[in-house]
């Protein structure tokens, strides 16, 4: 079969034709783009905002383990002993990472109808702030204080949350300021944040409500 047109067929007709099949092999050959970034750039940026949470998580956890424990605090905030402070801290922060999924479910439009409002917005993020700044008199005893144990099972545990909790949140921060990368990465990264701070609280404040004790 020849390559000529076909009786009929304008000139116009055929550079439309010709530019429809340009158009369609170059979105087989070329990346897309999201804002002028291309998906496999704004891939890379979201695997080093994970790779540099996750170097994080792993210097704490360093530091923790080969950091000699001090078993001494710089403040106990009113409570009695570090290890109540520890545990009423974190529960706070729990509650507050459910006021974070609450709004975030509302945002992502998961609960309820229409835009979510202005001040669902700010609830969200002073939230997350608050949340986070809550464990920090904690990471900071956990780490100074008590270092990085593995005495029972729980506690191993409960170690490598307490680190993995300030990777994933700083990956997530950092993704925060990327721009194209997939419409997942934020929802998951805000996820496992919520996720691992549980995880912590679990098993610190719940155990010590449950048994009076650090254990």
């Amino acid at each position: 079969m020849s390559g000529a047109p076909m009786p009929g067929t304008t000139i116009a007709q055929l550079k439309t034709s010709r530019q429809w099949c340009a158009d369609a092999l170059s979105l087989r050959t070329e990346p897309r783009q999201h804002g002028g970034m291309t998906e496999s750039r704004s891939s890379w940026l979201l695997g080093g905002a994970v790779a540099i949470g996750a170097a994080v998580s792993v210097a704490l956890g360093a530091y923790g383990r080969m950091h000699d424990p001090t078993f001494e605090s710089i403040t106990a905030f009113g409570f009695s002993t570090l290890y109540e402070m520890k545990a009423w801290l974190a529960a706070v922060a729990a509650a507050l990472a459910f006021v974070q999924l609450l709004t975030a479910l509302r945002i992502y439009g998961r609960i309820g109808g229409g835009d979510a409002s202005r001040a669902t917005t700010i609830t969200h993020r002073a939230s997350g702030a608050l949340a986070v700044l809550v464990t920090l008199p904690v990471a900071y005893h956990c780490l100074w204080s008590l270092g990085f144990q593995t005495y029972s099972n729980r506690v191993l545990v409960h170690s490598l949350l307490g680190c993995l909790f300030y990777g994933v949140f700083v990956a997530k921060m950092l993704s925060l300021q990327l721009k194209g990368i997939p419409r997942w990465a934020i929802p998951v990264l805000g996820g496992a944040t919520f996720t691992v701070l549980i995880g912590v609280a679990a098993t610190s404040s719940l155990w010590y409500f449950t048994n009076g004790s650090p254990g």
